[in-house]
C-alpha cells in the first residue's frame, strides 16, 4: 500500500479533497536536485479536512474517474 504526505490544497468538492504532495528528484545528467509537485484526489467520506491541513493519503481501488486515493489521518504538528 503506498502512502504520500502532502498538504490539502482545494476542499471545494463534496467528498473530494485535493493534495499537493512535493518530491525531490536529481536530474541524471547534472546531479541537480529539482522539486517536483504532483496533486492527488482524495476521497474525504466525511469532510472534515480543510485547506491548508498536512494529511496523509494512501492508495486505493478507483472510486470515480480521478480518486485513485483515500485519506489515512491528519498529520499531529
Amino acid at each position: 500500500m503506498r502512502s504520500k504526505t502532502g498538504i490539502v490544497t482545494s476542499a471545494k468538492n463534496d467528498k473530494t479533497i485535493i493534495v499537493t504532495v512535493h518530491a525531490y528528484k536529481t536530474h541524471p545528467k547534472y546531479k541537480k536536485q529539482y522539486r517536483v509537485t504532483n496533486k492527488f484526489h482524495a476521497h474525504d467520506p466525511e469532510n472534515k479536512h480543510q485547506l491548508n491541513e498536512t494529511v496523509t493519503i494512501y492508495e486505493t481501488r478507483p472510486i470515480s474517474k480521478l480518486k485513485r486515493w483515500t485519506v489515512i489521518k491528519p498529520e499531529q504538528k
